[in-house]
């Protein structure tokens, strides 16, 4: 068996935002020069993504946005919010990037490789039912979520957005629901203004929204005591069946556009942490799915140390009390513990 599947597709680089967009198609050129020289690239399994169907995006957008991202097809640039534009052959590849995930999401589930990899664009995190913003215009990780639950008869999915936005759109799909469990690790202040502690679900998804806003300047070991500490006893709890990360690389130290300062192994550590304390005791399946990083370096050094984790290189997990800000972190974790009662 492969060990990971990873999706790609030209199509993806026939979005334009236009030239000094941060979000544009030299962030897969990097990603394409990073894997070209991979050392493991023979342990990689190319899968190939299909369209999604309309009544796939439509568990996750309504039918009149649908509609409007289908009309941009019409004009050279549609403007849908200050951040956000769409060009002729945006909407052919946000289908794609949405059933790239699902092809992706079916072959770890079926068993056809052990986790996998999806490197599409646009991004789809920000986007909301009704709404595009954020760069993003399908919402493709939640629809891969809405899939597994509908289209494959899974029970429990989590979703952990580490993109170093409040992945609003993903959060606010599925406020009420219990059936796909959604953590975020973000910064705060910073776009798109939500993802507040406070933010829990609402009616019977209460307590099915985990946000955890971060201030600016935080480190790898400060990531690794919200992983120790909080994500990891969540998923415990939760016990998801596949797990879809919602892969930002913008939390870098280097990405132009936000202000942590992580190192590249932290998404090493990260995925890590995830293939040893979760998907090996649960049995729980992995899926990657690429969202912002607008640094080329952090972009190829990001990936690649995730996928050397995936492969089965360790990285470090453990954390170091003595950082300076392990007060601040304890304080956050205390707060969010008690916005959802303890439960985990």
């Amino acid at each position: 068996m492969h060990a990971v599947g990873i999706v790609r597709d030209p199509l993806f680089k026939r979005h334009e935002n236009g030239p000094y967009h941060p979000e544009r198609p030299s962030r897969l050129e990097a990603i394409d020069e990073m894997l070209a020289a991979f050392e493991y690239r023979h342990r990689l399994h190319e899968l190939t993504p299909r369209d999604a169907t309309h009544e796939e995006v439509a568990r996750v957008h309504s039918a009149e946005y649908i509609a409007r991202i289908a009309d941009s097809r019409r004009r050279e640039t549609t403007y849908l919010d200050p951040d956000t534009t769409a060009g002729p052959w945006s909407y052919a590849a946000a289908l794609r990037a949405a059933g790239g995930c699902i092809t992706a999401a079916d072959a770890v589930l079926d068993g056809e490789v052990e986790s996998a990899f999806v490197f599409a664009r646009p991004p789809g995190h920000h986007a909301e039912p009704d709404r595009a913003m954020g760069f993003c215009l399908f919402n493709s990780v939640a629809t891969a979520a809405a899939h597994a639950v509908a289209g494959r008869g899974l029970q429990r999915v989590a979703v952990l957005d580490w993109d170093v936005h409040h992945g609003n759109g993903t959060s606010y799909s599925f406020y009420d629901r219990t059936d796909i469990l959604v953590i975020s690790l973000h910064q705060s202040p910073l776009f798109p203004g939500t993802g507040a502690t406070s933010e829990t679900g609402t009616g019977p998804g209460t307590g099915y929204s985990i946000n955890v806003p971060l201030p600016p300047g935080k480190r790898d070991e400060e990531y690794l005591m919200i992983f120790e500490s909080v994500v990891l006893p969540a998923l415990r709890w939760y016990r998801p069946q596949l797990i879809i990360v919602s892969s930002g690389y913008d939390a870098d130290s280097r990405d132009p556009i936000a202000g942590m300062e992580l190192s590249s192994e932290a998404f090493g550590s990260m995925t890590t942490a995830l293939c040893d304390s979760v998907a090996s005791e649960l049995g729980a399946k992995l899926l990657f799915v690429l969202e912002g990083g607008y640094s080329p370096a952090a972009l190829q050094e990001g990936v690649e140390h995730t996928i050397r984790a995936l492969l089965g290189e360790r990285y470090r997990t453990t954390v170091d009390r003595v950082s300076p800000d392990a007060s601040e972190i304890d304080s956050i974790v205390s707060t969010l513990r008690t916005a959802h009662n303890e439960r985990w």
